[in-house]
């Protein structure tokens, strides 16, 4: 028993170590798309990146440092309704955002990888993929840049707001604000395009690699199927008996997981069998397991 205590207590250095290693490299990634392709075009975007993005257009405030500021005063004014863990993870995120955003935003101002001219929704949607890339590796990895989080458990905890509904408030809010700074539609439509973008490339990034889809297959040839999909794919079936409701018939029902590009051979192997059974095809957010993912 003390062996295989040891053995996990090993394992979970080793994954903490390799953890650190990813989420300091997507918060560079971050960083990188933040202030070579975002604040040069004067972008304001959600959260404290927005907030320190405003700051640095009205006062010429590092935003390096203001986010880094900002995210230790939520932090203190929400301290009590957050997790230790949380919070020792957000200071470990801010401070290495902070540092590299400190680092890279005088060296971009020197060195401009963009110019006056160029296409700005080009250099939003490099900046916007980037941003997103980089923290779908630092939330894959158990990391936390803080920002509207740190707001947003206070909400939850005070006034039960969903998580959702208080990320879109407080997004919306701060890249409308841009307008009594710019005078201009057009930023906010480009903060929102980069928030959308960011949102949807962080969740490729997290769920993309695990995309699982699951079928339901009701037909009479259900052992063929079955041992075909074993033999074939490679994958588990598990059989359930059923009952039509109308009919009052009992059916067989088998149930496969398999990853996403592993669903055509799935078809076809069904329809070469039974081209009229009755086939449910679902998308799963993850499947973790024998033959999937390592549950972190």
């Amino acid at each position: 028993m003390n062996k295989i205590a040891e053995m996990i207590r090993q394992r979970a250095k080793v994954q903490q170590y390799k953890d650190l290693v990813f989420i300091t490299f997507g918060i560079l990634i971050y960083s990188f798309g933040y202030t070579a392709f975002v604040l040069p075009e004067q972008v304001v975007m959600g959260g404290v990146a927005g907030i320190s993005a405003l700051l640095y257009y009205w006062l010429s405030l590092p935003a390096g440092i203001s986010i880094w500021v900002l995210n230790f005063a939520m932090l203190l004014v929400a301290f009590r309704a957050l997790s230790r863990q949380f919070v020792v993870r957000t200071i470990i995120g801010v401070t290495v955002m902070s540092t590299f955003i400190s680092i890279l935003q005088p060296f971009f101002q020197a060195y401009p990888i963009i110019t006056a001219g160029d296409d700005k929704f080009m250099h939003v949607l490099l900046g916007g993929a980037l941003a997103g890339a980089g923290l779908g590796i630092v939330f894959s990895h158990n990391g936390s840049t803080g920002g509207t989080d740190i707001i947003i458990a206070l909400l939850n905890k005070h006034f039960r707001m969903s998580f959702g509904r208080a990320m879109q408030f407080i997004d919306i809010s701060i890249i409308s604000s841009s307008y009594f700074l710019f005078h201009s539609a057009e930023t906010i439509v480009y903060g929102i395009a980069f928030t959308l973008i960011a949102s949807y490339v962080c969740d490729y990034v997290i769920n993309g690699s695990r995309q699982t889809v699951q079928f339901i297959i009701i037909s009479k040839e259900y052992e063929r199927i079955a041992d075909t999909i074993n033999k074939k794919v490679h994958r588990g079936v598990t059989l359930i008996k059923g009952q039509g409701w109308y009919s009052k018939n009992e059916v067989d029902i088998l149930i496969v997981l398999a990853r996403k590009y592993e669903s055509q051979e799935v078809f076809f192997y069904i329809k070469s069998i039974d081209p009229n059974a009755m086939v449910s095809q679902s998308f799963c957010q993850g499947v973790f397991g024998a033959g999937f993912d390592k549950i972190k």
